[in-house]
């Protein structure tokens, strides 16, 4: 075993060039794509949607678990390590099984993405370094349907959050104003993370927006950036480059492209 050797680097110079800043990445890869694309898709049948969510989760959380997870170098025998001692071990980077991750459960929407991720941390890391927390949160809409805050309406947080990772993995990140209340709460309850990973599958500008205002600073990793309400002058620009002027959501606070009610649609809420 040896000593951490974690090194920060620029998460912005990953995947889809951008100029959101440095504490956000947005995948830009065909695989990914393609899944957000079945996923967000009305002719998609429920059982691909789930099966598409966790899918694109254990992808996004693969790449987001990888730049900003605490590593060691160590030493591990692989079954080879019997007959040949010292050339059967593998000498390299792995992650660090010290570290305390915790994963936050945004009910409903965010019930199916917890799990996958908190189930992908459990094949790499010690699982009395994990913990599945939940919220339960339901945005408020005005008499238009316009979306006017938050209820945090219960919530089961099994400990402290001090000097851990602490990961969010709500699928639509849409106004922040979920991501904000839950960060705040939080913070202000149980203790400050380490590091804060916001991931969304499908983030609007206006959500990046918030999540880059926030006290806690918010590492951000989405499988896309949809701005499909911007003028078309600013769509021809690296996204970012004119960030005030790039507009994701309808009066309503739904997402375009987006993928329609998201979370409707994985709890088959119209039955």
């Amino acid at each position: 075993m040896g000593g951490s050797s974690t090194t920060p680097f620029d998460i912005s110079q990953h995947g889809l060039q951008h100029a959101y800043g440095e504490n956000v990445h947005i995948q830009d890869d065909a695989l990914s794509s393609t899944l957000l694309a079945r996923l967000s898709c009305a002719d998609t049948p429920h059982p691909e949607v789930m099966a598409i969510l966790r899918a694109a989760y254990q992808h996004l959380g693969a790449e987001a678990f990888g730049m900003t997870l605490p590593t060691v170098q160590s030493e591990r025998p692989t079954r080879m390590a019997v007959s040949q001692p010292d050339a059967g071990v593998l000498r390299g980077e792995h992650l660090d099984p010290s570290q305390r991750v915790v994963v936050l459960d945004i009910m409903r929407g965010g019930i199916v993405p917890a799990q996958t991720l908190f189930e992908l941390l459990t094949l790499v890391l010690p699982l009395d370094c994990l913990r599945l927390d939940h919220l339960d949160m339901a945005r408020v809409a005005d008499s238009a349907g316009r979306v006017s805050g938050v209820d945090l309406r219960a919530a089961k947080v099994g400990g402290s959050l001090d000097g851990v990772t602490l990961v969010i993995p709500d699928p639509m990140g849409a106004t922040g104003g979920t991501l904000r209340t839950a960060v705040n709460w939080l913070v202000e309850n149980h203790g400050t993370p380490s590091q804060i990973l916001a991931m969304p599958l499908i983030a609007t500008p206006e959500f990046l927006a918030s999540a880059r205002d926030l006290k806690q600073e918010v590492k951000v990793f989405a499988g896309r950036v949809d701005r499909g309400l911007s003028p078309e002058h600013v769509l021809l620009e690296v996204p970012g480059t004119l960030w005030a002027q790039e507009r994701g959501l309808t009066e309503a606070g739904y997402i375009v492209p987006g993928a329609g009610g998201l979370g409707e649609v994985i709890n088959n809420s119209w039955c």
